[in-house]
């Protein structure tokens, strides 16, 4: 199974192999050895699709030396191409949307009957989303995502998420803490809910009303959930009641991805964002009037058509005075099916890819700047995984969300535990340093 894309896709994948377990699969490293192979793509971007059909060619002479060998496409990309991906890669077995998630069961046996190619990219036609319970076959790890909303109902002019995954449908709130208590008991220590909207959630569909907030208290209180995360917010769906369960509800973390794609309000428009600068300004200053140390990550477009240079050099203003920890950043790529398709793709690539450096210098400098303010200090840290990675011993992830690896304490940790690391240095994203042995600890951390 291989995975492009967003953390949904990632649980998605995560679900099927989950569900062709029942079937008598079980996942393999190497592709030599697999009877299945199952591809879960993503087409927010050209060049994802670009790394789909580069591994389809390799897979090629797989198939040919075994023909009984299954090939799948599924997800965003799957969806949006349908049987034009037949055409493109003849030897594909089947192609299924996000919406079949829960029927690639008997897809798979329809292949193995003889039936083929299988193209299943109807949306369900449930007014809600469910995702029924299934016994785990692996322990999730320390960190577990959750998904709560699919879809989409914003029809940004640049976006093909409402074409691919459909319209927001909300699982009911008991079906999530089922899930999550089953996590907690497997091992999970930190839950992150996910959806393409994920603040939109309960906004219609559910038959016991719940807004996101309230969804929020409600996981706070499930016993062994010790952080609590979110991604990825609409800056529209965003209110005050949320900024103020930043205050309220001590295991939610201290980060916030809040794409705001670009820093002109012409640009904006075009893009269907629904907001301006000056709203998403202000949305920031509530942010960090209640919750100080927030870290905020973002998502950017650059080169959308029409921009001018003087309008992306607002986007640089605008991350100037935000102070991004991180960033998403992307040249502009027309998407099929998408009004912005429609619109003059005037501004040469070149020219795309230089505001595109221009921006990742930038956040590379306030990356920079934001990971000094660790130096020095002590974080806590969710222990991820071991590494033996220039001379480290465990890495993991601080509330702030930045990855965080350091040495010591390999006799007395283990993942899952939470330390305390004296940050010693930062690179990129990352922060190093070493075991703070015996420190109390806290449930948030401190910046």
């Amino acid at each position: 199974m291989e995975t492009f894309g967003c953390q949904m896709n990632v649980a998605d994948t995560d679900r099927m192999e989950l569900l062709l377990f029942q079937s008598g699969y079980l996942r393999t490293p190497h592709v030599e050895d697999a009877d299945l192979v199952l591809v879960n793509t993503c087409s927010i971007r050209d060049k994802a699709e670009q790394k789909v059909f580069s591994l389809f060619g390799g897979l090629k002479p797989l198939k040919q030396s075994n023909p009984d060998l299954i090939l799948g496409v599924a997800g965003c990309l799957a969806q949006q191409e349908q049987t034009a991906l037949i055409n493109r890669i003849p030897f594909l077995d089947f192609v299924v949307g996000p919406d079949a998630v829960e029927s690639i069961q008997h897809i798979v046996q329809r292949v193995n009957q003889g039936e083929g190619p299988v193209i299943w990219t109807e949306f369900d036609s449930h007014k809600n989303y469910s995702i029924p319970e299934q016994p785990l076959i692996k322990n999730p790890g320390p960190s577990a995502f959750v998904n709560i909303i699919k879809g989409c109902d914003k029809f940004c002019s640049f976006c093909v998420v409402p074409y691919t995954r459909g319209r927001e449908k909300s699982r009911e709130a008991e079906e999530i803490y089922a899930e999550i208590r089953q996590l907690v008991d497997k091992g999970a220590k930190e839950i992150i809910l996910l959806g393409q909207n994920v603040n939109a959630y309960g906004k219609r569909g559910l038959q016991q009303p719940l807004a996101f907030h309230e969804l929020l208290y409600g996981v706070s209180e499930i016993e062994g959930v010790e952080r609590l995360r979110f991604t990825t917010s609409h800056p529209m769906d965003f209110t005050p009641e949320l900024i103020q369960a930043y205050c309220d509800i001590d295991i939610l973390m201290n980060h916030l991805h809040l794409p705001v794609q670009c820093g002109n309000n012409r640009i904006l428009e075009l893009m269907r964002r629904s907001h301006t600068i000056e709203w998403y300004m202000d949305l920031i200053e509530q942010l960090k009037s209640k919750v100080p140390d927030i870290a905020l990550s973002t998502d950017i477009i650059v080169g959308f058509p029409g921009e001018t240079r003087e309008e992306f050099e607002e986007t640089l203003n605008l991350m100037e005075q935000v102070k991004f920890s991180s960033s998403y950043m992307f040249a502009y790529s027309p998407r099929p099916n998408t009004p912005a398709l429609e619109m003059a793709d005037d501004i040469p690539y070149e020219e795309k890819q230089d505001r595109l450096q221009q921006i990742i210098q930038l956040q590379n400098r306030l990356t920079k700047e934001n990971g000094q303010a660790f130096i020095g200090k002590e974080v806590e840290v969710l222990i991820e995984s071991t590494t033996s990675r220039k001379g480290m011993s465990f890495k993991g992830r601080n509330p702030h969300y930045w990855s965080v690896m350091f040495k010591g304490g390999e006799d007395r940790l283990k993942p899952g535990d939470v330390a305390r690391v004296r940050v010693e240095e930062t690179s990129g994203h990352v922060l190093r340093g070493s075991w703070a042995a015996n420190r109390r600890r806290s449930a948030r951390g401190e910046l």
